[in-house]
């Protein structure tokens, strides 16, 4: 009887990391799009500020969100890129989303989603960089 192999394998678990951490990044980049051409950087401030938060903090946001976005793409670092990220998306969670609701599709964005996107960095930053990562974590 033919044993089943092994999934992921060995030899695919690195490119399952590269696919997960190239999403990752290129959410991360569709998010500082989104704040940079349709909120507008002071937009994004405003909201910030709305919320009792320091308007400068959008500006940090959005730097976050572009640069671990293209470290995450690049592979750069990319399992302490995705460890620093997982603190914005808690405190989305905390501070706008949480008091929602769990479901994404509810009013102003339930916490279902940051949630899961804070998982799914971990798990890169428990897997590895993944293939063709520029510059790999050291272990």
């Amino acid at each position: 009887m033919n044993q089943p192999s092994t999934i992921p394998s060995p030899q695919t678990a690195p490119y399952g990391a590269f696919v997960l951490r190239v999403t990752l990044g290129t959410v991360f980049l569709a998010h500082f799009a989104l704040k940079l051409f349709v909120f507008t950087p002071a937009g994004t401030a405003a909201f910030f500020g709305s919320l009792g938060l320091p308007g400068g903090l959008a500006y940090v946001t959005m730097a976050a969100e572009l640069l671990g976005g293209l470290a995450l793409i690049l592979g750069i670092y990319a399992r302490v890129v995705a460890l620093a990220l997982i603190p914005l998306l808690l405190g989305t969670i905390v501070i706008v989303h949480g008091a929602n609701g769990f479901f994404f599709d509810s009013k102003g964005g339930g916490w279902e989603y940051p949630a899961f996107w804070s998982i799914t960095l971990f798990v890169l930053a428990l897997i590895g960089d993944g293939a063709h990562a520029l510059i790999p974590t050291r272990r």
